[in-house]
């Protein structure tokens, strides 16, 4: 078995979905990141178990025929993206590969993704940021975790976002800066800044910067001034105080400091409104893309249909106009006041939104008798719970169509629907979240005929 500090020369045969290359020394498995299948590497033990364990390429004798070099000074520093290394096309193989075995293994279906969707952009597609704050060598930077840990690696410029982004945290960064501001420390519950929040919408243009800080941040009125004149696409600054001892990155106290409290995208033809702790999906075009997907499985045509988990109310408002009724559930306040004006605003009146827990309304309404014809949830990654998958079956819809982020706890909940008496059909992957580790995967299921 190896040991840790052996250097060993390893053919990458395959890779997780977390981007760690798998090699095996005689049946022994060693996960090495940063490299590709095909590739043939001297690896460093770093760490190893008893089963597996880690290693560090030193040095690549052959290179994979999928390997491309990053265009991303902190690759391999930065947690977010894993396959920057690989071709896009691999990648894409790679996700749709990951999807169809927790379906099989995970979930016991006997179905496999009909495709996966490409993102139409793979570089400056997403349209929200969340950068960490951190003092490093006396000045205020803003970056992303580092793999498994909450080490700030200093990330300006992030191939993901927009340029326009990088310009927005290089001014918060100086007025920091000059205004002496620290950077939230986790250990010691110390400091001002934690957080910075950026989004856009990518049909409207507009921008909304949020600065998360555990009180009020001094001399607001020079911060407006260098923000508002930087981009006149900025139409909101909030400050969302959050002085808990929690990784939850935004609390329910916003105060919006400058402009509206909200900014607007159109999405799938309508608008919608977007507040700091709605839920809108990262990747616009894609969005369309999947919920087109979503509509293709749920057939709403003079359907009732029932949004769970629905946020802003987009996957539902996207399909009402072609449905009887739509109504949606979902936790978050402002979330649903948003999803109340964005019917209002696209003269939607078939839709109503509940402001409970997805698990309780799903419950609430089993017992009112709502009999949905459609059910469509797109859960947190987490996935649903117990209360929301029974409180489903007992409604008995004809469809439930599932929206998820994360298809190992799809294909757990897609196995206990089948258990209540539904039966998987098909499943699409959409790559919303692309060089990243994350695939998004629809999955169509329909009841089962009583004998």
């Amino acid at each position: 078995m190896p040991k840790k500090n052996d250097v060993l020369r390893l053919e990458i045969t395959d890779i997780t979905p977390e981007g760690a290359g798998v090699g095996r020394c005689d049946g022994y498995v060693l996960f090495v990141f940063g490299t590709a299948p095909g590739d043939v590497i001297d690896a460093l033990v770093m760490k190893a178990g008893k089963s597996y364990g880690y290693a560090k390429a030193i040095n690549i004798v052959t290179p994979s025929p999928y390997r491309e070099d990053s265009d991303c000074s902190v690759f391999g520093r930065c947690g977010g993206c894993v396959f920057r290394h690989i071709k896009y096309e691999k990648e894409l193989e790679i996700k749709k590969k990951t999807v169809d075995e927790n379906l099989k293994r995970l979930g016991g279906l006997d179905i496999e993704c009909e495709r996966i969707i490409p993102s139409p952009q793979i570089n400056g597609y997403r349209n929200k940021a969340q950068y960490p704050a951190a003092v490093i060598d006396g000045k205020m930077r803003f970056g992303f975790y580092s793999r498994h840990s909450h080490r700030v690696a200093p990330c300006e410029s992030c191939p993901l976002q927009p340029d326009f982004y990088a310009d927005i945290v290089r001014a918060v960064g100086r007025f920091c800066d000059e205004n002496k501001i620290t950077a939230y420390d986790e250990e010691t519950g110390k400091g001002l800044l934690r957080h910075l929040y950026i989004r856009d919408g990518r049909r409207s243009g507009e921008i909304l910067v949020c600065l998360v800080a555990t009180g009020e941040v001094p001399n607001v009125d020079r911060l407006i001034k260098m923000l508002t004149g930087l981009n006149k696409n900025i139409k909101s600054i909030v400050l969302n105080v959050n002085n808990k001892d929690t990784n939850v990155i935004l609390s329910s106290d916003c105060r919006t400091l400058w402009g509206k409290d909200a900014i607007s995208d159109v999405l799938c033809g309508l608008e919608f409104e977007i507040s700091p702790r709605s839920f809108y999906q990262v990747n616009h075009d894609g969005a369309e893309k999947l919920y087109g997907i979503a509509a293709e499985f749920a057939e709403p045509e003079g359907k009732t249909v029932l949004d769970l988990y629905c946020g802003t109310g987009t996957i539902g408002l996207s399909m009402a106009r072609r449905a009887k009724k739509v109504i949606g559930a979902e936790i978050i306040p402002e979330a649903v006041e948003n999803a109340k004006n964005n019917a209002e605003r696209n003269g939607i009146n078939n839709a109503e939104f509940i402001c409970a827990d997805a698990g309780e309304a799903a419950e609430k309404l089993a017992r009112d008798g709502l009999l949905p014809d459609v059910i469509i949830v797109d859960p947190p990654r987490s996935g649903c719970s117990e209360q929301t998958l029974s409180a489903i079956a007992k409604m008995a819809p004809e469809r439930v169509v599932m929206v998820s982020c994360d298809s190992a706890t799809a294909a757990r909940d897609c196995k206990r629907l089948s258990e209540l008496g539904y039966r998987a059909e098909k499943a699409v992957a959409v790559d919303m979240f692309a060089r990243t580790g994350h695939v998004e995967a629809v999955i169509k299921l329909t009841k089962c005929s009583i004998k």
